[in-house]
């Protein structure tokens, strides 16, 4: 027990000093949540599992923020990321087909994309993941595991599920930030437990994220009308502040604020940060059970190919252009 409780005790050290280093950087909740969520799904596989993954535990955890770098490239990139599920109707939005050629028959691919794809990018991944296992492909074994991470992450995310995204309909621009940046840059580090179970066998996984993302959607009018509530509690002096990122000073929630918004979501991002994490694993362990469970010691030993430093070049140098190619905030 007291081994145990030491390895989370240096977990949230390099979570918090994480959280810190990316604050200095100026950098959103995607990249530190991302990062996050990957580092500890890899903790939930079984031992042999966990022993593949374990030596690139920094690999899977920068190249988790690849799928958002890549907005910057790629107005295509931007649909993978949600799903304005509410513009299908209501909850259970049984008219929406689930099957992605039934749901393009109805509506046409365009409108479908323009909506958000995200609960039918996640099972085309995860097939993709299963196939490089089955090939052996360790290089892109690592590459699927970090980018499916992102997408199932953010199909965790309420604002995600709705085209309300950003508040920007009921004046409450900024909420997408306080809910998956401010709220766990402030308090995961040290108010959070990682401590959970192991990853299972997903089934169906274009069920399971289905699921996953009809959950945000029910979610999503509840982080709207609870911030507003908070709101009302606070003077625009007490709600704002002003802090340095990046050597600028900038406005942004203040803490105080931040936690009593994060007190009244009752711990949802908490709760959705941890299903997240669980979801990851899960979805890794499902691909290589579905290609036969390949030798994890075997694919340890194949080399680790080098970075695509010409990709990795344009995506960093995309981003740095800061003109995201579609719609922000998600």
């Amino acid at each position: 027990m007291k081994k145990n409780t030491c390895l989370m005790t240096t977990r949230k050290i390099i979570l918090l000093c994480a959280s810190l280093l990316l604050w200095l950087r100026g950098e959103c909740w995607g990249f530190y949540g991302h990062r996050s969520i990957n580092y500890y799904a890899a903790f939930l596989l079984p031992p042999s599992l966990l022993a593949f993954y374990k030596p690139h535990l920094d690999y899977l955890s920068r190249h988790s923020v690849d799928p958002d770098m890549r907005r910057y490239l790629l107005a295509e990139e931007g649909p993978r990321h949600y799903i304005d599920i509410d513009r299908y109707g209501s909850y259970p939005y049984r008219e929406l087909p689930r099957r992605w050629d039934s749901a393009a028959a109805r509506y046409g691919t365009d409108t479908l994309q323009a909506r958000g794809i995200v609960p039918w990018w996640v099972p085309q991944v995860q097939r993709r993941l299963t196939d490089a296992f089955k090939t052996g492909d360790k290089g892109r074994i690592l590459k699927l595991s970090a980018e499916i991470g992102h997408y199932i992450a953010d199909a965790h995310v309420p604002l995600h599920a709705c085209s309300n995204h950003n508040g920007q309909h009921t004046g409450q621009q900024g909420i997408h930030g306080l809910w998956e940046s401010r709220i766990p840059e402030l308090v995961a580090g040290t108010e959070w437990s990682f401590m959970m179970g192991r990853a299972s066998y997903i089934p169906d996984p274009s069920a399971f994220i289905w699921d996953r993302v009809l959950e945000s959607a029910l979610a999503a009018d509840s982080v709207l009308a609870i911030e507003r509530a908070v709101s009302r509690r606070f003077r625009p002096a007490e709600k704002w502040g002003w802090e340095d990122r990046n050597g600028k000073t900038q406005r942004q929630y203040s803490a105080s604020f931040t936690r009593a918004y994060n007190r009244a979501l009752g711990g949802m991002v908490e709760r959705r940060f941890r299903q997240s994490i669980f979801a990851v694993a899960s979805f890794w362990y499902t691909a290589w059970v579905d290609a036969g469970q390949p030798d994890p010691d075997a694919l340890s030993k194949k080399p680790m190919p080098p970075d695509d430093k010409e990709e990795l070049q344009k995506l960093t140098e995309a981003w740095r252009g800061g003109e995201m190619k579609g719609r922000t905030e998600d």
